[in-house]
């Protein structure tokens, strides 16, 4: 892959670009085939393209990318830079040329462009590094097509020499491309050597279908696979190798466990597993192994497994993460912990399995879950992997398929869905029609609609999740009502849009008179550059002859500096580390002067040791007027200046900040007189206290200059203030009281059942009228569920953004009453209790999913992240992060319920009492 940049070809007009871009990207897309290459482009570049582009047409600029200051004119972008995509870190670990970062979403940090255009683009503009990447088919037909941004990373473990290499590959190559890429890269014969799915450390399988692809063989990111040499072509394993499995091998301590794989029942692929795994592996083996029969199904005897008594630790049991499935970790626990759910797919189910429902998965996803569920289940504490349930997801829902982040209420929706048509006790639905009311009550209408419904769809799912609406629409010109019973599963409660965002920066003087101070500040979520530098202008005290210019830092330097003053702010990520700089204004433009850190690091790689310069700490920014005679003493005097007020023998005190600079650069010299800085430039060099000239570049990119400390000359730094930059916006639950109440889950109720006119998009078919009609709609909340889920919608789209609310929602925990909400006049009260959250924490791309959940056999609420489960008190429950909850009902006589092993409310209708 390239990483230099090309010279760019004459310029055309930006109307012919736009135009010769369009036909060509037209054409690319209606000729996409398997194989063809696309190539990634930083989004930042090609926003600031399209506002250079369509600027003409439009008259305003998109996004405000690479404008000059003060003017809303787009001027031509420059070369393309992608190296915000690119992890320096991950390829330096990986010896890999190039790596992406790991967080990376299409649309917000890159755009894809097809082969054609890339080429164009180019050619025009040069740069890099150019990225491509192949589209691979994801589904049974020719057009289900995907880019395949992120290839397997895949760990080679070469035994017995126990070598490691890291290697990059498509998931839709053969076992035997990846066999010859082993080979390739561990100078081995293919024929003597054979290759093991060596997930979690532990012997999967062996790969020996050469023709199957790594996809369907099921591997994953970031795994492990053993590479193994044998004695002949055959493939059997050397004595040797198989006596080299030792504890220190690759970190995995093993248990060993000889049998007879004919005379046990095991495949030689769970014996592999058996003899090599871990010990709680193979535990989770044998307990997956008892529950099924030689037939396949479950062992017949219900209640069996899992089922233990009150003292023992059962249902605290964490999943690991397997690379951003911490939204499907969240969903799982929830329902998993859902007391009807978690004693029916412990009992036997089998016999309600839908093996033939066209609209389900064949029983695979019931009975994924259901294995899912006994394990979280069982005794042990052990984190257990979801991988196979992760498996079955992505096969029948390819939306979840990939390691990206997803929605655990999306998850959540087709999990329920998905689970009762795989539970649907009705085999053969009957076509039924609903009657028009025809002057009949509401009651005996609703009661037809239900069962008709219940006629075509009765599960599990139905008897304890699924409730119905009443939804009344009235046409605006005749006045024609038309009143409807629908089901529903989940409630999906509107939210007040959050208009504004925190951001925390660091703010750092060049003139040393004062020390780094951290700054937290609120600007409009939609906001441009220009407000964040206001907003900070204001909270430190911002003199007129002084500006502020604003720096994101990666790996100690300054990777980009934003002096763009209509920069979209939704481009700054929550997790980018933000400097901002205090300088002097200057009558000419400035160039800079950026002093990076390095600390001592003693290199003990070699037999003899050597001292090796880290980059540490935060970069300073020092600027001077371009065309301006900067000396070696200059530089010197610059660095000074801003080391001052992190001395830890600088005693001034805050209060002191209005004293002259030359009082307190005189006070640096007189307490540090035996100090010397030790600067070193780019090109290795030492720089002297001297008066000779040092060419400082003429350009807005700064010039590095290094600045080196021993481990002696650190200590006399207070490197809490070069340390500790913070992201720029790090969760932590909002305040519950900040300007008068906060937004109650009753007011959100009221606003999802509030009349309303329908949008343009959903009009309404007026059978008086006979024409399409904007009718209002009213909504009312009929029958209510065992289980009421409620999604709390904290993500909102328009056409080109996208917003998280952040909004506090002050739910119940206990005595939800929804008694005066159901239009359904029962006498019986209507109050349920919390039992399960599912939180959402940090923005859409780059969050992070937990689930609460509490114990209902304990009485306690735990924290559920990941692998990590921890008791919690129950006034944390409550958070800004709350995104689905989960209610069970209550009356008098259910105080003996439970999550799991006790007592829980019955399944209230079986197919055969209907």
């Amino acid at each position: 892959m390239e990483t230099t940049e090309s010279e760019p070809a004459p310029e055309l007009s930006a109307e012919e670009e736009m135009a010769l871009i369009r036909d060509i990207t037209a054409a690319a897309e209606a000729h996409a085939k398997e194989g063809d290459i696309f190539f990634l482009i930083t989004n930042r570049w090609w926003q600031s393209w399209i506002d250079y582009v369509i600027h003409d047409l439009a008259g305003v600029p998109s996004n405000g990318y690479h404008h000059e200051f003060g003017s809303n004119t787009p001027r031509r972008p420059g070369a393309i830079d992608n190296t915000n995509l690119l992890d320096d870190m991950a390829s330096e670990v990986s010896d890999m040329q190039i790596e992406l970062h790991d967080t990376l979403v299409e649309g917000r940090d890159y755009i894809l462009l097809p082969q054609q255009v890339w080429e164009k683009l180019h050619s025009w503009y040069g740069g890099g590094p150019t990225l491509p990447r192949k589209a691979i088919n994801t589904g049974l037909s020719q057009t289900d097509l995907a880019i395949e941004v992120y290839p397997l990373r895949l760990q080679l473990l070469l035994m017995p020499k126990g070598e490691q290499a890291v290697v990059r590959i498509s998931k839709r190559v053969t076992v035997d491309v990846l066999c010859k890429k082993a080979c390739e890269v561990f100078d081995l014969v293919p024929d003597e050597v054979c290759i093991w799915d060596y997930y979690g450390r532990t012997k999967h399988a062996l790969m020996d279908n050469l023709e199957k692809t790594l996809d369907d063989a099921n591997i994953q990111m970031d795994q492990d696979i053993l590479v193994e040499v044998t004695t002949d072509a055959n493939g059997s394993l050397d004595g040797a190798c198989m006596s080299s499995i030792q504890e220190d091998y690759f970190g995995s301590a093993s248990t060993y466990l000889m049998t007879d794989a004919s005379k046990s029942g095991f495949s030689n692929e769970n014996l592999a597993s058996l003899c090599y795994g871990s010990r709680s592996y193979s535990s989770s083996l044998m307990q997956s192994q008892y529950l099924r029969s030689s037939s396949g199904d479950l062992d017949n005897v219900p209640g069996t497994v899992g089922v233990t008594t009150r003292g023992s630790p059962s249902g605290l049991t964490g999943l690991l993460n397997l690379g951003n499935t911490c939204f499907m970790n969240s969903a799982v626990q929830c329902l998993v912990h859902t007391p009807e759910f978690a004693r029916y797919f412990r009992e036997d189910y089998h016999c309600e399995i839908n093996w033939h429902n066209p609209l389900g998965m064949v029983g695979e996803l019931a009975l994924a879950f259901g294995e899912l569920l006994r394990k979280l289940w069982a005794p042990s504490r052990t984190p257990v992997s979801p991988r196979p349930f992760k498996t079955k997801l992505s096969r029948f829902a390819p939306q979840f398929s990939g390691y990206n982040q997803h929605d655990s209420q999306e998850l959540l929706a087709f999990l329920l869905d998905g689970l009762h048509e795989d539970l649907n006790r009705v085999k053969h639905r009957p076509y039924l029609k609903s009657k028009d009311a025809e002057g009949r009550s509401d009651e005996e209408v609703a009661d037809e609609y239900w069962a008709n419904h219940i006629a075509r769809n009765d599960s599990i799912i139905v008897d304890v999740c699924q409730g119905q609406y009443k939804s009344t629409l009235v046409c605006p010109v005749c006045g024609k009502v038309s009143v409807t019973f629908d089901p529903f599963m989940y409630l999906s409660l509107p939210l007040q849009f959050a208009s504004t965002r925190s951001m925390s920066v660091v703010v750092f003087t060049c003139d040393g008179s004062a020390p780094p101070i951290p700054y937290t500040v609120s600007v409009p979520k939609q906001g441009r550059c220009r407000d964040l530098i206001q907003a900070l202008s204001n909270a430190c005290s911002l003199r007129n002859e002084e500006r502020l210019l604003i720096a994101e830092i990666r790996n100690h330097r300054i990777h980009l500096i934003l002096e763009d003053p209509v920069l979209q702010l939704s481009t700054i990520k929550d997790d980018d580390h933000l400097a901002v700089y205090r300088l002097p204004r200057l009558e000419k433009r400035a160039s800079y002067v950026q002093f990076v850190h390095r600390r001592e690091d003693l290199d003990l790689g070699n037999n003899s040791s050597s001292t090796s310069w880290k980059p540490y700490g935060v970069p300073l920014l020092a600027q001077i007027s371009r065309n301006e005679t900067v000396t070696g003493s200059d530089i010197h005097e610059m660095a000074r200046k801003m080391l001052v007020p992190m001395f830890r023998n600088h005693v001034a005190q805050h209060s002191a900040v209005q004293s002259s600079l030359s009082t307190r650069t005189q006070s640096y010299h007189t307490d540090s007189s035996k100090f010397q800085l030790q600067l070193i430039d780019d090109s290795n060099t030492v720089i002297e206290q001297t008066d000779y000239a040092i060419r400082v570049p003429q350009s807005s990119v700064a010039t590095v200059i290094f600045v080196n400390w021993s481990k002696l000359d650190i200590k006399k730094l207070n490197t809490n203030h070069l340390e500790h930059l913070p992201e720029v916006f790090k969760y932590a639950p909002p305040a519950k009281r900040t300007r008068g109440e906060p937004l109650s889950l009753y007011a959100c109720l009221d606003a999802f059942l509030r009349e309303e006119p329908l949008v343009p998009e959903e009009m309404w078919y007026c059978p008086r009228c006979k024409e399409q009609r904007q009718a209002s709609k009213k909504l009312d909340l009929w029958r209510l569920p065992e289980v009421l889920v409620i999604h709390l919608k904290r993500f909102s789209f328009s056409r080109s953004t996208k917003h998280k609310l952040e909004t506090f929602v002050n739910f119940p925990i206990h005595d939800l009453d929804l008694t005066n909400y159901i239009a359904n006049k029962i006498p019986q009260r209507q109050t349920y209790e919390l039992y399960a959250v599912s939180n959402h924490y940090g923005s859409m791309a780059s969050g992070h999913y937990t689930a609460y959940i509490k114990l209902l056999d304990e009485n306690r609420w735990y924290n559920f992240d990941d692998s990590h489960v921890s008791a919690i008190n129950e006034e944390e429950v409550k958070s800004g992060a709350a995104y689905v909850l989960f209610y069970r009902r209550v009356g008098e006589a259910d105080g003996a319920a439970s999550n799991g092993t006790q007592s829980c409310v019955k399944r209230s209708r079986r197919s055969s009492q209907r």
